[in-house]
């Protein structure tokens, strides 16, 4: 059970990361390279669709992380921040601090890899 204290530092890290993502999700992707309308050569049109197709998905995921963060805000109000999904017992503050959007303890995160990894055999 997390004490006042480390949830108020949680909701604190977790704020500061939010604010980080939304600031850069709200420029556009096409910003981040430099596009020309019709490149003369193949290869430089393919290596600007690639470029643009790599900037995308990365604000995909930043997007993605925002929703988990949201979500880990919402368990803090609740009080179910830093309770295993799985299991229902305590994550462990180490494994909260490196990856504090995390729903799953540590063992029930392994098990989970280990399903899958057995699943894509």
């Amino acid at each position: 059970m997390l004490t006042d204290e480390k949830k108020k530092y949680f909701r604190k890290l977790l704020n500061q990361k939010l604010d980080e993502i939304l600031k850069e999700t709200s420029e556009p992707a096409i910003g981040m390279i430099e596009f020309r309308e019709n490149p003369p050569d193949p290869i430089d049109r393919a290596s600007e669709e690639f470029d643009m197709s790599f900037a995308l998905r990365i604000k995909e995921r930043e997007r993605n992380l925002a929703r988990k963060i949201k979500d880990a805000l919402t368990r803090l109000d609740d009080g179910t921040f830093g309770i295993c999904d799985e299991c229902g017992e305590d994550i462990s503050e180490g494994r909260l601090r490196a990856r504090p959007v995390t729903t799953l303890c540590i063992e029930c995160k392994e098990r989970q890899e280990n399903a899958e990894k057995t699943r894509g055999l």
